[in-house]
């Protein structure tokens, strides 16, 4: 196998110890610029902001390359922390983690080779007319390959870097650590239930035959579909580390900024559809919006929809929630609407009134497009800036120490993402209709 000069590869740090050994320093490189910026704050007359010591441009720069050189959960849970709206993070930490999004480097060759030795066999080159070394592709958990087969078939292949299966949960326990550091995150703010399920998701993330399972599911259930597509899979050579599936051409998305209005707002149109089928029809949804596995086929005209790792069950009683959610929002009731606010968890019966009330008004400014019977516009409208301040607002308020239940995140986490897919394609949608096709009679098949 061919290990040609990649200087821009970095080995994955496999060991916890070797792992552990980097979150300290990162926790200590940090505690020391606090302490050093409060010095300097003090020799200056002035009282210490403990939030700003902590979220300086340097410290910025220790947590996203250390949690970008440490790849797998650690990495994983940044970018899924990113997507948060306000509603737990402070404003800045999320601006900050939402940096490593796309900032995965990709293990070097001898580590790759490893790897797929111990997958495959050695020899396993001989399997290959041909297999590019150097991957196209590099994210948190794993990076993809292109590879020939004797007979000409072209595959994408997802290998896992080492070491992550086996580093969840310290990974996550680590991360947890940096976040409690004082100041951060509201005093009594408890956010063992969401981690508790980022581990629970980041264990089926790491299981590659448990995405080519739902990718298989997912690919069954839109068969035949003239609007999207999905790779199939090779089954030969997929073990719970590797995945392979069949390469498909495709354009990233965002080369659709320029095309034709009609045809981004078909696009737009396809994708939020498919998130309500997600929730109300198949009962699953892909909870990863990163735009990059969302691509576009020229050639077809279809969406080519990529990585099934973050796949989760939605429960009828759930999405029966939503349901009942969407109807009284639509019709504008505002204490119908806290009721289902409140049973679905966007904040508890202890929590404050006027942050309940702070978080409805949040709600009934994002579902406005929803209610208007006409086109919305994401290009030109400022409704993303809006709810990021208020947002933001939130999630500084040191006192709103309620955390809603991770499934409530992780969906807004994808309905976050598609606003911001529609926004970047400058996308008119009829929304309105298209929720209510769902949530006023039986939902479609």
């Amino acid at each position: 196998m061919p290990h040609p000069n990649d200087s821009n590869g970095a080995a994955v740090p496999t060991g916890r110890a070797a792992r552990l050994w980097h979150f300290g320093g990162m926790a200590t490189g940090i505690a020391g610029s606090v302490a050093t910026g409060g010095l300097r704050a003090l020799a200056g007359g002035k009282r210490p902001d403990l939030t700003q010591l902590l979220l300086t441009p340097a410290n910025t720069l220790r947590l996203t390359d250390g949690l970008s050189h440490l790849r797998g959960a650690a990495l994983k849970l940044g970018q899924m922390l990113s997507m948060d709206t306000g509603i737990v993070l402070p404003g800045e930490l999320a601006t900050i983690l939402s940096r490593m999004r796309d900032d995965a480097r990709h293990m070097p060759p001898k580590q790759l080779q490893a790897v797929l030795n111990a997958e495959w066999g050695p020899g396993w080159y001989s399997r290959f007319a041909r297999f590019d070394v150097r991957p196209f592709a590099a994210a948190s958990i794993g990076q993809v390959h292109r590879a020939i087969l004797p007979d000409g078939t072209e595959l994408a292949i997802k290998v896992q870097y080492p070491g992550v299966r086996a580093s969840i949960d310290s990974d996550v326990d680590n991360v947890a650590t940096l976040l409690r550091l004082p100041g951060l995150l509201p005093r009594g703010m408890d956010l063992s239930p969401l981690l508790t399920e980022a581990k629970r998701q980041l264990h089926a993330e790491a299981d590659y035959l448990a995405e080519a399972h739902h990718l298989a599911r997912f690919g069954s259930l839109m068969e035949g579909s003239d609007i999207f597509a999905l790779p199939a899979l090779h089954d030969a050579l997929c073990t719970p580390q590797v995945l392979a599936m069949r390469y498909l051409e495709s354009a990233p998305l965002d080369s659709l900024v320029d095309a034709p209005q009609a045809q981004r707002d078909r696009v737009a149109t396809a994708l939020i559809d498919l998130v309500l089928r997600e929730l109300f029809v198949f009962g699953a949804m892909q909870t990863d919006p990163n735009l990059a596995n969302y691509r576009f086929d020229p050639s077809t005209n279809r969406i080519v929809l990529l990585d099934f790792g973050a796949v989760q069950l939605i429960s009828p009683a759930l999405a029966e929630d939503f349901r009942m959610l969407a109807r009284v929002a639509l019709d504008g009731g505002a204490e119908a609407t806290h009721e289902a606010m409140l049973r679905i968890g966007y904040y508890g019966p202890d929590t404050a009134p006027h942050h309940q009330a702070l978080i409805q008004s949040m709600f009934a400014t994002a579902m406005g497009p929803v209610r208007q019977d006409t086109l919305f516009d994401f290009g030109t409208s400022t409704l993303l800036e809006t709810l990021r301040d208020m947002g933001l607002a939130i999630g500084n308020d040191r006192e709103l120490a309620h955390v809603p239940p991770a499934a409530t995140l992780f969906l807004h986490r994808k309905i976050g993402g598609m606003y911001l897919m529609a926004a970047k394609l400058r996308a008119r949608v009829a929304l309105r209709p298209m929720v209510e096709t769902y949530c006023r009679a039986q939902s479609p098949e």
